[in-house]
């Protein structure tokens, strides 16, 4: 499928929001000759059925797409924001395979790179496009921008720069695909770092951090993610937002402990000064929370 401008054949594999940003962007310009996602991603899978475009849905590795490809060109692989590797077999059916990578490579290789960024309280993070290495975010360097990290910055408000900057570095790579110029650069392995996947049960605060880095936690993991939790007996807080606050408190007072609470906002102490959650959520809802609790 092509809308309008150049005719090339590429399949793209993206997942969710941005991923499904991206394939409406690409299929604006080229052709796309199919289609890869996850089962969750249903934008994408009901915007490749509704033009149809060949469709593959789930993990393809062991050869689970084979017969996705067979009737394709092959040409370019663009992956943006794809849940899945793909191992060596698929790879050598690929005349060019790219991927998007959000962060600065060779730093923070691996899943949500920019909430790892945000939580490690980095100035700065990115985009990167690569040539697909079987290694995880491995492959040669094509394009790299750089986005700075605001103090108000979250993992959603950095994905909403992400969406406006990638199709910009994505042209990048289709004009340096149509220059033959995709040998890259390579990346330096000493410098490389990995961060794993992040589930919703890896949103606990420990109140023995330092407030900045709670801060950071908070910020890096609210709407759209399931957002940084604790608890008060068997009820969870969701904190949704949060501020340093100038609150005193006693060395004494053990970490944890809410200082302050109303049905709007929490002052919590941690062991380098108070923490005000300015939004939260209690589940089961209308809990309401008590001074003097400790989060656990």
């Amino acid at each position: 499928m092509s809308l309008d401008g150049e005719s090339r054949p590429v399949i793209v594999a993206a997942s969710g929001g941005l991923g499904y940003a991206i394939v409406k962007h690409v299929a604006c310009s080229h052709w796309v000759e199919g289609i890869m996602t996850d089962h969750v991603s249903k934008d994408i899978s009901e915007f490749a059925e509704k033009n149809g475009i060949p469709l593959f849905k789930g993990n393809p590795r062991n050869g689970k797409a084979q017969a996705f490809l067979s009737n394709l060109q092959r040409k370019v692989l663009l992956s943006v924001n794809y849940l899945f590797l793909f191992d060596e077999d698929f790879l050598q059916e690929i005349e060019i395979a790219i991927n998007v990578h959000g962060s600065l490579l060779p730093k923070y290789r691996g899943r949500t790179p920019h909430v790892w960024a945000i939580i490690n309280n980095e100035r700065e993070c990115g985009i990167t496009a690569h040539r697909i290495s079987a290694a995880c975010d491995a492959g040669n360097i094509l394009v790299q921008k750089k986005i700075r990290i605001l103090k108000t910055d979250t993992g959603g408000s950095i994905l909403k720069k992400y969406e406006k900057i990638y199709p910009d570095v994505i042209q990048q790579v289709f004009d340096l695909i149509a220059e033959n110029k995709t040998e890259g650069r390579r990346q330096n392995e000493k410098l490389a770092t990995y961060f794993g996947k992040r589930t919703p049960e890896d949103g606990r605060i420990n109140w023995w951090w330092q407030r900045e880095r709670i801060y950071n936690w908070i910020r890096a993991q609210t709407r759209p993610y399931p957002g940084a939790f604790s608890f008060i007996g068997n009820t969870k807080i969701i904190c949704w937002k949060s501020r340093l606050s100038s609150r005193g408190f006693s060395f004494s007072v053990s970490d944890g402990t809410i200082l302050y609470a109303t049905a709007d906002s929490l002052v919590v102490k941690t062991p380098n000064g108070c923490l005000e959650i300015e939004e939260y959520q209690t589940i089961p809802p209308n809990v309401t929370v008590p001074e003097g609790g400790i989060f656990q």
